[in-house]
């Protein structure tokens, strides 16, 4: 059965302004799919339902931009989880501003703060595997909280674990600010991982890239599993929200069954 996918139509520049004038008594999150991601959207439910709970879906790869322009004949904005983080550090974050940083190192969190000159920056990096022990999962998610209303809460530990993040922070209805699931953003940011020459990421091929430098972790997530992305493209119902001139939560979209239904 073909599944519907659905994407905001924004690039970097567009949803920056965006997150500048996200309203700090409201709560939303962003996702920003991936090939990865795309492929866990059709296996799992539970990871569809945290998709339609999230406030904005961002197209996070040139690649399927790319192949969805060729198979599908729509064209698609990017907006990098990697560049929206960096633009909304150098840009859009005051120094006053209260910052939630979800994973990533105690060093990597000092070299925010201080590039940065961030004096609100609360950082929590849960231990690895956390989503199994739910004692964990409650310190991460009452450490957010206890820290909000924030500005900017960055969810930094992967998926699907910082979309399952994003989904408790909604449902459990107190924290407040922007969540913003975005992988690893602060990796790039801080200088532990480099990203892959400009040429590189403008034809797609980033991927390819960081599968040369770390082939030891990433091969079976690129040649392995990331390869039934061209069938499933085929069977997926593909939906493009044009980006509105404002948005509220009254404005969030509605569910059906896991999935998102954007008319």
């Amino acid at each position: 059965m073909a599944l519907s996918y659905t994407l905001d139509d924004y690039d970097l520049e567009s949803f920056v302004s965006v997150a500048r004038s996200f309203a700090r008594d409201q709560y939303g999150y962003v996702v920003t799919p991936n090939v990865d991601h795309f492929i866990r959207y059709h296996d799992d439910a539970a990871f569809r339902a945290r998709y339609a709970d999230a406030e904005y879906i961002l197209l996070d790869s040139r690649f399927m931009s790319h192949l969805f322009r060729v198979v599908k004949n729509r064209r698609i904005d990017v907006c990098t989880g990697s560049d929206l983080t960096a633009q909304l550090f150098e840009r859009v974050i005051d120094s006053n501003d209260q910052i939630v940083l979800i994973g990533g190192s105690d060093a990597q969190a000092r070299i925010l703060a201080e590039r940065y000159r961030l004096k609100g920056l609360k950082h929590y990096n849960p231990p690895m595997n956390f989503v199994s022990d739910p004692a964990e999962v409650e310190a991460c998610v009452e450490f957010v909280e206890a820290n909000s209303p924030f500005r900017f809460c960055f969810l930094a530990v992967g998926a699907p674990q910082q979309e399952l993040l994003a989904q408790l922070l909604k449902s459990r209805g107190k924290a407040r600010g922007m969540a913003l699931c975005i992988g690893a953003s602060i990796d790039f940011l801080t200088g532990k991982e480099t990203r892959a020459p400009l040429w590189m990421q403008k034809i797609g091929a980033e991927w390819l890239f960081r599968l040369l430098n770390n082939p030891k972790r990433l091969a079976k997530r690129y040649l392995v599993r990331g390869p039934r992305l061209f069938l499933l493209l085929w069977i997926t119902q593909l939906r493009i929200r044009p980006r509105p001139v404002a948005r509220s939560a009254a404005a969030l979209p509605t569910t059906t069954g896991g999935l998102q239904v954007r008319g």
